[in-house]
């Protein structure tokens, strides 16, 4: 039997345009998916799962679930009609769009066969694999969730002349979040083909739009490193309404997050790839993460709390 994890994601800034190398800062929530791999006599492999997830969202991913665990099986180059196998997922991280939960199922099931098939992975490789699994969810991956799948902590993630690049952030403390759930499951493959018609329809304020996203990103990040979290918020409240101009949030997001910042966050925004999934509230202190989750779970918003950066 093989096991394996991989942490879940948030991400401040930089969601949907890292392809176009604007840099992107995210962190991984300290909750993961985990993989189990099993030999079983039955053919080919078979899929236990038992993730908890927003309501339809496994239904809607099962398609891209199958083709990316094939891909990843042809990577690893393991043959199931040889080795048949039973592939279960489980953990305490919800299956649901924006937060890195298809990365987390395609990171955590490298780790279960490397685990099983004793194949000695680098963690290089293992993030390699997941990236390959995420084509059937993305389209084309830029790399940003699974990186933080697998590697987590708090990471500012660039794409330079098609190279892959990431450092770690470090901050005094941990951060507190609250993040709620649209309830709308999001396809982040048609992402691109919605983002080249922003484009058409006037390529000027598209590119003024990511020109200020990439200077919002270094001002971030350099806040991060100060530990001013005013900052930080700020700039992601900023942020998302660009994304709004762009139509790349939600109105049931946009009403988290103005419900959210009311409640004392010093910021929210849509994380993930936007139109649906969750929004990420950043709070000051135990006393306003409670008080912003009660609301939202009042409310039946499906709701995580978090500490990152640790």
């Amino acid at each position: 039997m093989g096991k394996g994890t991989a942490f879940g994601k948030t991400i401040f800034i930089g969601d949907q345009f890292v392809l176009r190398e604007v840099p992107a800062i995210l962190a991984a929530l300290p909750f993961v998916t985990e993989a189990v791999v099993e030999r079983t006599d039955s053919e080919g492999w078979t899929l236990e799962d038992n993730r908890m997830e927003v309501p339809g969202y496994k239904e809607k991913k099962k398609h891209q679930q199958v083709d990316s665990i094939n891909h990843i099986l042809e990577v690893m180059e393991i043959d199931v009609q040889k080795t048949p196998i039973k592939i279960t997922y489980g953990g305490d991280l919800l299956a649901g769009s924006g937060v890195g939960a298809s990365a987390a199922s395609c990171v955590s099931l490298a780790r279960a066969l490397n685990d099983e098939f004793k194949l000695n992975y680098s963690i290089e490789q293992i993030n390699h694999v997941g990236w390959e699994g995420e084509f059937a969810y993305h389209g084309t991956p830029s790399g940003v969730d699974n990186t933080a799948s697998t590697y987590g902590g708090l990471i500012q993630y660039w794409i330079k002349n098609d190279e892959k690049h990431f450092e770690q952030i470090k901050v005094e403390k941990p951060i507190r979040l609250v993040l709620g759930n649209s309830g709308i499951t999001a396809d982040t493959s048609k992402l691109d083909i919605f983002v080249e018609k922003e484009i058409k329809r006037d390529p000027d304020l598209f590119a003024s739009r990511l020109d200020t996203i990439i200077d919002q990103g270094v001002e971030m990040k350099k806040a991060f490193e100060t530990y001013n979290l005013n900052k930080v918020g700020e700039i992601m409240t900023a942020n998302h309404k660009i994304l709004i101009d762009m139509d790349l949030s939600h109105e049931i997001l946009v009403d988290l997050c103005d419900r959210a910042i009311s409640l004392g966050a010093l910021g929210a925004k849509v994380t993930g790839g936007g139109r649906g999934g969750y929004m990420s509230a950043l709070v000051p202190d135990d006393e306003t993460q409670e008080k912003v989750a009660a609301s939202f779970i009042a409310d039946g918003y499906q709701t995580i709390k978090a500490e990152i950066g640790r």
